[in-house]
């Protein structure tokens, strides 16, 4: 087996920063663009909620909520499924690189249908078309991101490069969402050329193709077989994600990470409004806003890369999720003034840099330990039965947050209340509280220390 190389996981890192862009289009843009009400600073807001059904149809659940919801539910429990695939799979150019290849073109190519294809004439059949459009899309993601997460932990090969893999993926991975956050400031380039809808579809379209580039590139370069001495598990798909479930240790840590991703998407579905509706900031200062971020989240990483083995993942990891909950507060009770945007993206920084490096570790570190008490690598199955988790909690945020905000009729007009916008901000407080508490039961050292005994040497 060739050694692996730090160049070797910046490269693997690339195809994060595709997928992550893909996924930052739909994540920060759908709702914002399907739903809301135009103002005059922000007249893109809604722009494709006419051709959708907008109206509650059961209780306050809207069909754009309950449809988001649906996509969510649908990607987790497909996730195992690939998961198993690839697990068991023993194709030529190995368990995780061949589905990844195939893909990488399906997936950029959906994401474009998604904001061009629902708007024919009739809502109706606009509305069956999203819904058909968005499976498409979230099946689309979990081929390519269940084999591309296993192999975090199958190149991680020792606790350096497990932490170091995080960190490069998590760089990437913010990169892919910042740039997504261009969305508005790219369409407003092209709106000259293309009209208002259409600038917004040409900007989805040029992101997509970057986005599709960027998962080639670990795709035709890594040479899986060469690095990785795999070989097919035998269990099969969903009696592989039971037993990783009976692992107490992976369950202390998903029960905090379901309410971490539960608070997170309540607060990035919001986001863009919270910035229009309740800072009184123009959408295309959402990008500099998130630059800003990134930039320090980004110089922070090598402090947390540095911190990690000295302190443990564990202690930065609650760190983040008290440090979070500060953020979600602020942004609860924050006024007018593009300040408030600033005040939120510094303090957000922080939890950014320590909870997009460190979880994916705590994954890898426990699918290790599996596979030395057991002999079996199902590295695929514990990062699915990880995202069927979080997507579980995810999808349940599409509902509150379209569910809290729907339009109210004030002076005969349908409007969304910034205090609706306000008390999703609380609930993403509340919960990411809770999920700090439940982290508290993760036996972090219980793991490193059984690794070292299992392996018997201190490399881990």
């Amino acid at each position: 087996m060739k050694k692996i190389t730090n160049k070797l996981l910046w490269i693997f890192a690339v195809g994060q920063f595709g997928w992550s862009l893909l996924s930052g289009i739909v994540t920060n843009w759908m709702v914002y663009y399907y739903t809301g009400t135009p103002d005059a600073q922000n007249p893109n807001t809604g722009i494709f909620a006419s051709g959708i059904t907008q109206n509650p149809i059961l209780f306050k659940l809207t069909l754009f909520g309950l449809v988001m919801a649906v996509g969510r539910i649908f990607d987790a429990i497909t996730d195992p499924l690939i998961a198993g695939w690839s697990d068991r799979s023993s194709y030529k150019g190995g368990r995780r690189i061949p589905f990844m290849r195939a893909i990488a073109i399906p997936f950029a190519l959906i994401t474009i249908a998604l904001f061009t294809v629902p708007q024919t004439a009739s809502n109706a059949l606009n509305d069956v078309l999203l819904f058909v459009i968005l499976m498409c899309f979230y099946l689309f993601m979990t081929i390519f991101c269940t084999p591309y997460n296993a192999l975090i932990a199958e190149l991680g090969d020792t606790q350096e490069h497990r932490i170091n893999v995080s960190t490069y993926i998590s760089f990437t991975f913010i990169a892919g969402q910042s740039i997504s956050f261009m969305l508005p400031n790219l369409a407003g380039m092209l709106e000259g050329s293309f009209g208002q809808a259409g600038s917004i579809r040409m900007a989805v379209a040029i992101m997509s193709t970057i986005a599709c580039i960027a998962m080639l590139v670990p795709s035709f370069y890594i040479k899986e077989r060469e690095y990785i001495d795999s070989r097919p598990s035998e269990t099969p798909a969903f009696s592989s994600l039971l037993k990783t479930f009976k692992n107490g240790q992976f369950r202390r840590f998903v029960y905090s990470d379901v309410i971490y991703f539960f608070a997170l998407t309540l607060f990035q579905t919001g986001l863009a409004f919270y910035e229009t509706k309740l800072m009184g900031i123009e959408d295309t200062w959402t990008f500099p806003l998130t630059a800003t971020m990134t930039a320090i989240s980004v110089a922070l990483y090598p402090v947390v890369n540095k911190l990690a083995p000295k302190i443990g993942k564990k202690k930065l990891i609650v760190t983040g999720f008290f440090t979070y909950s500060l953020v979600f507060l602020i942004t609860s009770i924050c006024g007018q003034g593009l300040y408030w945007g600033f005040i939120v993206a510094v303090c957000a920084a922080v939890p950014m840099a320590i909870l997009g490096i460190l979880p994916q570790a705590c994954v890898a570190d426990v699918a290790e330990l599996s596979r030395l008490e057991t002999g079996e690598d199902r590295s695929g199955m514990f990062f699915a039965a990880r995202t069927f988790a979080f997507k579980m909690g995810q999808a349940i945020a599409m509902v509150v947050f379209t569910s809290m905000t729907v339009a109210q009729v004030v002076g005969g007009e349908s409007v969304v209340l910034p205090g609706q916008y306000r008390a999703t901000a609380v609930v993403a407080t509340v919960t990411c509280l809770i999920g700090a508490l439940l982290f508290l039961l993760y036996n972090e050292k219980m793991i490193l220390s059984r690794i070292r005994e299992l392996r018997g040497t201190d490399n881990i």
